[in-house]
C-alpha cells in the first residue's frame, strides 16, 4: 500500500495527461528565480540595526520598523518584513528581544 493522498494522485494523473510520461516522472527545476534581497553585507547591517536602540517612541524594533529603516537608509529599494524575519531567523536574532539572565 502506498501512502499517497488522493489529491497527489489527481495531480500526477493530470500532469501525465497534459505533459506525458517523461515529464511526469522527471521533475523539472523551478522556473522562477528570486533575486536575493539580503546578501551577507546587508544581513550584517540589519543585525547591527536590530541590536541598536529602537526609534524614539518605540519600546523595541518590529520587523516592519526594521524593513522601513533599511529603505530609509537607502540600503535597499524595498524589502518586506517577512524577508527581514527570515534573515534574522537565519542569524538566530530577534528584533528588540531581551536576553535571559
Amino acid at each position: 500500500m502506498l501512502c499517497v493522498s488522493e489529491r497527489k494522485v489527481d495531480r500526477v494523473k493530470k500532469k501525465f495527461v497534459l505533459e506525458g510520461l517523461e515529464l511526469t516522472l522527471n521533475r523539472q527545476p523551478a522556473k522562477c528565480e528570486y533575486a536575493l534581497k539580503i546578501d551577507g553585507r546587508l544581513e550584517a547591517q540589519l543585525l547591527a540595526l536590530s541590536c541598536s536602540a529602537p526609534p524614539e517612541g518605540q519600546a523595541r524594533w518590529s520587523l516592519r520598523l526594521l524593513a522601513d529603516r533599511l529603505v530609509e537608509l537607502e540600503l535597499v529599494d524595498s524589502v518586506s518584513h517577512e524577508t527581514v524575519r527570515r534573515a534574522l531567523k537565519k542569524t538566530s536574532s530577534s528584533p528588540g528581544g531581551r536576553s535571559a539572565g
